[in-house]
């Protein structure tokens, strides 16, 4: 399966951390496997939910969605073992995840850079060896006043957010497929606006 892509949306497992700003990756995964009309099924040795589909129509390009069952900053275990048992290198792998230093709704796509802080992807990059792979940065902005940070991920969105948030994850959906099927420098010209 090694010309698929591996579309990992990071967030928190369980109905506590549902629809909170940190799981807005998971949220765009999720809508991706909705759109296609197949559900995730649990697999325990690679500690996620997967569902295999095919994006952009007949015959479309084979990717396997995933939600790892770990808490946000030990992700980089399932990923690592999902990226090792499909035998998808780096470069076909998409992260999807919450990010703090951009406004509400924007999204960013990008191939590589640091960590910026976020525990997820720090654990990514120690499982796979490597910070050279896609990224797509959807942003919570924010936290107002002087609320820690790591408070404020773990929050649900606000209700100003919630009148926006299925327009704002159905966009980043769709970037995420236009990176699978036409190609990040495409995506890029498409929807880093």
């Amino acid at each position: 399966m090694s010309d698929a892509w591996l579309v990992v949306g990071l967030g928190n497992p369980g109905p506590t951390y549902a629809g909170t700003r940190h799981n807005a990756g998971a949220m765009v995964v999720d809508l991706l496997a909705e759109r296609v009309g197949v559900a995730f099924k649990s697999q325990r040795k690679h500690r996620a939910d997967v569902a295999e589909i095919r994006l952009g129509g007949v015959p479309g390009v084979r990717a396997v969605l995933a939600k790892p069952h770990s808490y946000m900053n030990e992700s980089g275990g399932p990923v690592g073992l999902l990226a090792d048992f499909y035998k998808i290198e780096p470069d076909r792998l998409l992260v999807v995840h919450d990010e703090l230093d951009l406004p509400f709704g924007t999204v960013r796509l990008k191939r590589g850079g640091g960590d910026n802080g976020h525990n997820g992807l720090r654990s990514v990059r120690a499982r796979v060896g490597t910070g050279d792979y896609c990224r797509l940065r959807f942003g919570i902005g924010r936290p107002p006043g002087r609320m820690d940070p790591a408070a404020f991920v773990l929050k649900p969105f606000s209700t100003v957010e919630k009148r926006e948030i299925d327009l704002e994850i159905d966009r980043a959906a769709d970037a995420a497929e236009a990176v699978v099927v036409d190609g990040l420098t495409y995506a890029q010209n498409h929807y880093n606006v």
